[in-house]
C-alpha cells in the first residue's frame, strides 16, 4: 500500500550495508525475492528460513513470503549447529537464505542454501499473489521460543496477530509516518521483529536496521537518523547510558522508549528522564502481542515496577490455581485473549491445547493488579519457590533489589534449605564503579520486603549470564548454585562476607 501512497518516502535503512530503500524500492525487492523463492517452489504454507544478522533484506523476504502465502522463519544465529539442525528438521523449510557470515553453517543444514548477499533474481517474472495465502488467519512468521524448559516450541504468528499488534502499538505509541525506529534487537526474536519494526512498517514509518548492537554506533545513528522511538531490554539501555557518548549525544529526537524483557531499575529510569526520554516499561511475549501492556508516559515514575495497563484490543485477567479470579493485589496466573494471540505451536497440538483454552492464552506468568489497574510481574509459575510455607515470586524480590542505587541488575532463584524448604539466592550485578555491602543490603531489604522473601544467599558479580534475547539466563545461574541442601556460597567480588541468616 505505501508503495502506492508514499512511493518515494524512505522506508528502510540498513546500517551494515549502507543500503536505503524507498517504499517503491522495497516493494520491487520484495517481488524480486518472491520470484526467486517461487523458482525454488515456495508456495502457501511453506517455510522460508533466514540465517543472517540483522539485514534489510530480511524485511524484503518477510513481504516476499506474504506475497507467496509462505511463512518466514528467522533463525537464531547464536544457536549451535546442533540446535539449528534440530529446528531445520522440525520446521522443514522449503529454502534457507543466509548472509555471507553464515553461509558455511547453512551449507551444513541444507543442501543448497540461497545467498542473501547475491540478492534476488531480477530477471524472473513476478509470481501471482497467492490466493490461499495471506488471509488474516494464515501464519506469516515462525518464531521459536527459547526452550528454557525443554525443546523450543515454534510459535505460529498469523497475519492477524501481526496486524492487530501493529494497530495496538500505533495507538499506544502514537506512531505516524514521520516516526522511525532503530532496530538493534535481533530480528529472529519477536522483540526485534514485532515490537516496533512491523508496526512502523504498517504505519508507513521508517525502520533503521543495525546488524548488531554497538552502543557508540547506536547513539550516533539515533542522532543522525533522527530516531523517534526505541525498543530494548534494560541491558541495552544500560549499555547506551554507560557509553561515554551518551551525555554528549543529541537525543532530543527520541520521543518514546519501550523497555521489556526484564524489570527496569529506578537509577536507569532517572538517567533517561533526565534526558527528557520517558523510558516506559511494557510486557508481552512471542505467543501474544508482543505488545500487550504499556505505561502512560506521565506515570513512568510513580508506577515504576509495574508493566502498565493492557493496551487496546487485549483482554487480561488473573486467576488462582482453581481458575477463580484474583482480587486486587493478589498474585495469579496471567491469561490473555484477543486477536494478538498466536495460532498455536508448529506441529505440537498438545502444547497448543495446553496453552490456549477458549481463546485465552495461559502465559505461565504470575502478575498482580493494583487498584489503579496497573499490573506487576511477580514471576513465572515454574520459578516460584515456597519458603516456610509462603509463596515467593522472584520477580517481586528482583524489583525490590533493583531500587537500590548500587544494583544494576538482580536475579533471584530458589535453592534448597533444611529449615525452610527453599530460600532465595540473589545474583547481583553491581553498578560499575560501585561497591555493595551485603550485610547492609539485607538490613535495607527488611524495610521493603517480608522477611521470608529476603534472599538468604547472595553472589555479587560484574556481569550476569544472559540469553540471546538479553534476558538473565536463570538456568545458567541455577547451575552455579551449590548442590547441597544448605548452600554456603561465598559472594563473588563481594565487599563483605555472606550475610547472616534471616530470622
Amino acid at each position: 500500500m505505501w508503495a502506492q501512497f508514499r512511493p518515494d518516502a524512505e522506508a528502510l535503512v540498513d546500517i551494515g550495508t549502507g543500503q536505503r530503500w524507498s517504499w517503491r524500492q522495497l516493494h520491487a525487492d520484495s517481488l524480486a525475492w518472491a520470484a526467486t523463492l517461487a523458482r525454488r517452489s515456495v508456495g502457501p504454507g511453506d517455510r522460508v528460513a533466514v540465517l543472517a544478522a540483522n539485514r534489510g533484506d530480511t524485511i524484503a523476504l518477510l513481504y516476499a513470503a506474504a506475497h507467496l502465502g509462505a511463512i518466514l522463519f528467522p533463525m537464531n544465529i547464536r544457536l549451535s549447529p546442533a540446535e539449528l539442525a534440530w529446528q531445520v528438521g522440525h520446521s522443514e523449510p522449503r529454502v534457507l537464505v543466509a548472509d555471507a557470515g553464515h553461509l558455511d553453517v547453512a551449507h551444513g543444514l541444507v543442501p543448497d542454501p540461497l545467498s542473501m548477499d547475491a540478492g534476488p533474481r531480477r530477471d524472473l517474472p513476478t509470481p501471482p499473489r497467492a490466493r490461499t495465502g495471506n488471509r488474516l488467519g494464515d501464519p506469516w512468521q515462525l518464531m521459536y521460543t527459547s526452550g528454557s524448559s525443554g525443546r523450543p516450541k515454534g510459535a505460529l504468528l498469523s497475519h492477524r496477530q501481526v496486524h492487530w499488534n501493529a494497530l495496538n502499538t500505533i495507538l499506544a505509541c502514537d506512531l505516524s509516518p514521520a516516526s522511525s525506529t532503530l532496530t538493534f534487537a535481533p530480528l529472529f526474536h519477536t522483540g526485534g521483529m514485532n515490537c516496533l519494526t512491523t508496526p512502523l512498517l504498517h504505519r508507513g514509518g521508517r525502520v533503521v536496521v543495525m546488524p548488531r548492537l554497538d552502543a557508540g554506533e547506536a547513539l550516533r545513528c539515533i542522532a543522525e537518523e533522527g530516531i523517534t522511538h526505541l525498543m530494548g531490554v534494560p541491558t541495552i539501555y544500560q549499555m547506551l547510558a554507560d557509553h561515554p557518548d551518551f551525555a554528549r549525544t543529541d537525543l532530543r529526537c527520541v520521543q518514546d522508549a519501550i523497555c521489556g524483557g526484564a524489570p527496569l531499575g529506578a537509577a536507569l529510569l532517572e538517567r533517561y528522564l533526565a534526558r527528557g526520554i520517558p523510558l516506559r516499561q511494557g510486557f508481552g511475549l512471542t505467543e501474544v502481542g508482543p505488545n500487550c501492556f504499556s505505561t502512560p508516559p506521565h506515570r513512568v515514575r510513580d508506577k515504576l515496577g509495574t508493566v502498565g495497563m493492557p493496551i487496546h484490543h487485549v483482554e487480561a485477567r488473573l486467576i488462582r490455581p482453581d481458575g477463580t479470579p484474583c482480587e486486587v493485589d493478589e498474585p495469579g496466573e496471567l491469561l490473555l485473549r484477543g486477536p494478538v494471540v498466536c495460532s498455536g505451536y508448529w506441529r505440537d497440538p498438545e502444547a497448543t491445547a495446553a496453552a490456549i483454552d477458549d481463546g485465552w492464552f495461559h502465559t505461565g506468568d504470575v502478575l498482580s493488579m493494583d487498584a489503579d489497574g496497573f499490573f506487576t510481574v511477580r514471576g513465572r509459575l515454574k520459578e516460584m519457590y515456597i519458603s516456610g510455607g509462603e509463596n515467593v515470586y522472584p520477580a517481586e524480590v528482583e524489583a525490590a533489589l533493583q531500587t537500590h542505587p548500587d544494583i544494576a541488575t538482580a536475579a533471584v532463584i530458589g535453592v534448597p534449605d533444611d529449615r525452610w524448604g527453599e530460600v532465595g539466592m540473589a545474583f547481583i550485578e553491581v553498578v560499575p564503579g560501585r561497591s555493595l555491602d551485603v550485610a547492609a543490603l539485607t538490613t535495607w531489604l527488611r524495610g521493603r520486603l517480608a522477611r521470608f522473601k529476603i534472599p538468604k544467599h547472595f553472589a555479587l558479580t560484574d556481569t550476569l549470564p544472559r540469553t540471546g534475547s538479553g534476558k538473565v539466563d536463570k538456568p545458567a545461574l541455577a547451575a552455579r548454585a551449590p548442590a547441597g541442601r544448605r548452600p554456603a556460597l561465598a559472594p563473588v567480588n563481594a565487599a563483605s562476607p555472606t550475610p547472616p541468616e534471616p530470622t
